[in-house]
This record gives C-alpha cells, sequence and structure tokens, in this order.
C-alpha cells in the first residue's frame, strides 16, 4: 500500500484553486461547528486543518476534503457535555482524547482492511440515523438562534426549556440569524456558484450587526488565541474510561461512514475508485492529530468534496492547500473572526441540518416499502430520543431479522422431497426414468442456495413429512454455502433415516461442505461409496437396491408359502 497519496503538479492551478474554494466554504462551517460543539471556535478551525491535511496526505481519496462534519459535530457536542458535567476540571481534556481514541479505531479499521464492510448497512438504517443527526443539530442551534445560551441537557433539555426560550427571544440576534438562513435557501443558484452562500451570509450577518446595531449587546464569538495549539496529552478518567473507549469507538465508526459514503460521491463524479482502507487509515491519522492539537474530530465532507472537485482538482494537493489556507487564518487572521454574531453561526449550522435530513428517503419511504419506513423513523426517533448507539444498534438488528426472515422464507421453498419426476426441479430424462422405476421407493431430498440457520426449519418439516421408502438420495449439488443449523438440520434428518433402516447417499457435495459433513461426523453414518458426485449414478445405484429389496422380499415370501 502506497503511505501517501500520488500528488503531482500537471493540474497545479486546478488543484490550488479548488483548495482556496473549499477553505472558503470550510471557514464559516468550522467556525459553527466549534462554536455548536461547545468546544469553541478555535477547535472547530484547527479539526478543519489537522484532519483535511492529514487525511488529504495519508488517505485514499486524492479530491476528497475532509473536516468537522454536522454528524461529527453532533456526536461531539454529547461528548463534551457530558464529560465537562462528569469531571469539569479535566472534562474538555477528556473529550479531545476521546477524539484521539476515535482516530486510532479508525486506523485499526483500515489496517485490518474492515472498509468494504463499514457500510455494509441497510439504506433504511443510514438513512434514519443520518437524518436523526440532522434533526438534533437543528434542535441544538435553538437557543444560539434566539440570542441565548445552549441549555444543559442536549436535545431533551432543549425542548424542555422551549417555552422559556421563546418567552426570552432576542429579537435582535434572532433576526440576524433569520437573516443568514434566508440568504443560505434563496440566494440565487448563479451567484452560488461564484460564491459560497456560507461565507456571503458569514460576511452580511458581521457587518449588519456592526453597522446597524453598534450599541446593541450581541453575543459574538470574541477573540480567538492565534498562533500554534498547545498539544492537548491524552487524560483518563477511571470512572469514565468505559465510556470514554465506547463513545471513541462510535465517533471513529461514523467518522467512517460519514467519510466513505462522500468517497463514494467523490468517485461517481471524479470517475475513479477510492482506497476504502486507506482513506480510514488517513482519516485516522487526521483525527488522532486533531485531538493532540484541541480540533473537533471530523470526517470526509460531502459540500466541500463536490466544490472542490466542481472547482477543477484532481489531486490530494487541492486538500492541502485548503488545509494551509486555514492554517494562515488561525495563526494570523484570527480577530478577523471576533466580531462574527453567535447568532450567524447558529443560522449556518442550522442549514447544515436541514441538508443532512434525507428529504428525498423521507418523501417517498412509505411508498417504497413499510418495513424500510417504520426502521428509518424508528432509528430517527431513537437516534434524537435516546442514544446514538442504541439507534444504529436496534435498527441494525431489526433489519437483519426482517432480510433473513425473507431470505429464509425464498430459499426454504427450494427444500424439496421429491418421489417422481417432479416439474419443480430439472430433470434429464434418464433421471426421470429412474425414479419412475423406483415406484416411490426412493426419495430424492433435493437442496438449493445458500442453506442459511433460517432454512433449517425447512429441512425439518420436508423430512418430518417423507413417506416411507427404501432409500433417501440427500441432493447438494445446488448448495454453495452450508450452515451450522442447517448442518445439524441435515444431520437429523440422515439420523431419522438411518434409524428407519433406509439406505442414504448425498450426492454433488463440494470440498468445503463435505468437511463441513465431516465435521459434525454425518460421515460415519452413511459408507464413503455412498457419497457421490453425480445425480444419475445415485439414482443407479438406488434403483438397484430397491430391486434387491423386492427380490429378497419376494423369496422370503416364496419359502413362506
Amino acid at each position: 500500500m502506497q503511505i501517501t497519496n500520488h500528488i503531482h503538479l500537471r493540474n497545479l492551478r486546478g488543484d490550488v484553486f479548488g483548495g482556496l474554494t473549499a477553505a472558503i466554504v470550510s471557514l464559516p462551517l468550522a467556525l459553527a461547528f466549534g462554536v455548536a460543539s461547545g468546544a469553541g471556535p478555535v477547535a472547530g478551525l484547527y479539526g478543519a486543518v489537522c484532519v483535511g491535511f492529514f487525511a488529504a496526505l495519508f488517505g485514499g481519496t486524492p479530491t476528497l476534503i475532509s473536516e468537522p462534519t454536522g454528524p461529527m459535530t453532533v456526536v461531539m457536542t454529547g461528548i463534551v457535555a457530558s464529560l465537562t458535567a462528569a469531571n469539569p476540571e479535566n472534562g474538555m481534556a477528556m473529550a479531545f482524547t476521546v477524539v484521539m481514541l476515535a482516530g486510532l479505531f479508525q486506523i485499526i479499521f483500515g489496517i485490518f482492511r474492515l472498509g468494504k464492510y463499514i457500510t455494509l448497512m441497510p439504506y433504511s438504517v443510514i438513512s434514519g440515523f443520518m437524518s436523526g443527526i440532522g434533526v438534533i443539530l437543528i434542535i441544538l442551534q435553538i437557543a444560539p438562534f434566539l440570542g441565548q445560551a445552549s441549555p444543559k441537557g442536549g436535545v431533551l433539555g432543549t425542548l424542555q426549556n422551549l417555552p422559556q426560550l421563546l418567552a426570552n427571544i432576542k429579537p435582535v440576534e434572532a433576526t440576524l440569524a433569520a437573516l443568514t438562513v434566508a440568504i443560505l435557501f434563496l440566494m440565487p443558484s448563479k451567484l452560488k456558484r461564484i460564491l459560497p452562500p456560507q461565507l456571503v451570509a458569514l460576511v452580511v450577518g458581521t457587518v449588519v450587526s456592526l453597522v446597524f446595531f453598534p450599541n446593541i449587546d450581541i453575543r459574538r464569538i470574541g477573540e480567538i488565541p492565534m498562533g500554534l495549539p498547545t498539544l492537548q496529552m491524552p487524560v483518563f478518567s477511571f470512572n469514565q474510561l468505559t465510556v470514554m473507549v465506547i463513545d471513541g469507538a462510535m465517533l471513529g465508526m461514523l467518522g467512517c461512514i460519514d467519510t466513505l459514503l462522500t468517497a463514494v460521491i467523490a468517485d461517481s463524479l471524479t470517475r475513479t475508485q477510492h482506497n476504502s482502507d486507506k482513506e480510514l487509515i488517513g482519516q485516522g491519522i487526521g483525527n488522532l492529530v486533531s485531538g493532540l492539537c484541541g480540533g473537533l474530530p471530523g470526517a470526509g465532507a460531502t459540500m466541500g468534496t463536490v466544490v472542490n472537485i466542481q472547482t477543477g482538482a484532481q489531486t490530494a494537493l487541492s486538500g492541502l492547500t485548503r488545509a494551509m489556507i486555514l492554517l494562515v487564518v488561525v495563526l494570523w487572521a484570527a480577530p478577523l473572526t471576533q466580531s462574527i454574531p453567535m447568532a450567524v453561526l447558529a443560522g449556518i449550522a442550522l442549514k447544515v441540518g436541514v441538508d443532512i435530513l434525507d428529504w428525498s428517503f423521507l418523501k417517498r419511504a412509505y411508498r417504497v416499502s413499510p418495513k424500510g419506513t417504520f426502521i428509518m423513523y424508528g432509528v430517527m426517533l431513537l437516534t434524537v430520543l435516546v442514544d446514538l448507539i442504541v439507534a444504529v444498534g436496534v435498527g441494525v438488528f431489526i433489519a437483519n431479522i426482517l432480510t433473513i426472515e425473507r431470505l429464509s422464507t425464498l430459499q426454504s421453498q427450494e427444500v424439496k422431497t421429491i418421489t417422481d419426476a417432479d416439474d419443480d426441479i430439472v430433470l434429464s430424462d434418464e433421471e426421470k426414468q429412474l425414479l419412475n422405476q423406483a415406484s416411490g421407493r426412493v426419495l430424492l431430498f433435493y437442496l438449493s442456495g445458500p442453506m442459511i440457520f433460517g432454512v433449517a426449519k425447512a429441512i425439518a418439516r420436508e423430512h418430518n413429512a417423507m413417506k416411507d421408502a427404501d432409500v433417501l438420495i440427500l441432493d447438494l449439488s445446488d448448495v454453495p454455502l452450508l450452515g451450522v443449523t442447517a448442518s445439524l438440520a441435515i444431520e437429523n434428518a440422515i439420523k431419522d433415516a438411518c434409524d428407519r433402516r433406509l439406505q442414504v447417499f448425498i450426492v454433488g457435495a463440494n470440498s468445503k461442505i463435505q468437511r463441513r459433513l465431516e465435521r459434525f461426523g454425518i460421515s460415519t453414518l452413511i459408507p464413503p461409496q455412498h457419497l457421490l458426485m453425480n445425480r444419475v449414478e445415485a439414482l443407479q445405484y438406488a434403483v438397484a437396491l430397491v430391486r434387491e429389496k423386492v427380490v429378497v422380499a419376494n423369496e422370503t415370501t416364496f419359502e413362506r408359502l
């Protein structure tokens, strides 16, 4: 694996211009997410610089722009709130330690090549989860949107204090926030191609507050410390250690999902193929460094990535350029941001929350799938009102159970017991003739497709319904996979047949399935010569055994007479 992204200078102008444009888009979002998280605007800027630089340098998607995102900020907000409440003195340092842990988890995911499995989640769960995060981000902006400090308790605290927030609304700040949202929604598309609406809203909102309301006390960002960040050494609390590790894993997993989904979008725009595992390692390094520098966690950002590509970027040089431009802002231009009203940043963050909502699926989910709709809205409500981990866990569990039930029902239809020429399976003329010669004394137990645990019930049902016969042929020719539970069901069917003194043949079992049957000891129940690869050959043996038994029976009857 190549350690760093392949960077060349053949597209220097496009990459530099893409990085500059992406930096302009990132600046207001980084400030807004930093304030929204509770870690401060400088944390948002450091996160944008650190994650953006190292993810671009070591990642696997050349045009991907990485920075603090809405979903990551929502999770980080909860982490900051809970850890600072439990440990006021070291809570913020512990929160940044969680960011480092998230980076370590992402590096581990990448090293063990888990990238291709991370996004193997039903879309209904992803949609509900992301929409729930969007709702959380919107609710958390209500207080600063109305010109007040956010109440304790996160989403539930905001909802409980909503009447009080509305009663104490600050008209000037609410007006600035409303102006910001209006610019973001109503700005003409042609103008959006020239100027990022977030930057326009940030500048206009700040200028209006300074020109028209110079003597009114408005909550602003305030002074941002310039210069290089102070390193945040990892801080652990024994009482909070388990919580921190779980939060780190959740944050890392969310970052992986957020990033890889954005990487797929970048692939579709550039017609290239990203390296998932390498991207996770790059994201992990970026988040690890961001936590050390006191920055927010980040992930691949759809908006910044699309702007970057549309502006002409082709290599990771664009991401590096963007990070360096933001670093210049942090080191030398921070005083220019201190007059930005908090309400303006709340309006920007609120618009991000609205954009995160999966409107496309929300509007048509009920027409697509009632079960999918139930899962999506259930995950969304759990995300908003309970917990992110619980929401994803419950959603994936229910979705998988429903999927397994549906697949099991379909596969159960491929478990058949045949005593004569049957139209349900394709038999050759010779096979049909041999079955007819057996006069119903040969049972062909036909299985097809992957035999997962949900099919075991169908296997048991069919073998319990077996009629009296002399020979059982178990046809596994079309079975590519045999699960443990299905193997046990087959073992029971063979044991039952042996107890009834039936001769048992196994046909078409590939080497992998044969090894599975041997581990279960099934090979000890039947002689080795009864393991065949050809169904015709098995039928010929079976018919011969039936005839032999008939002859023996006739001789016995004759002797008695």
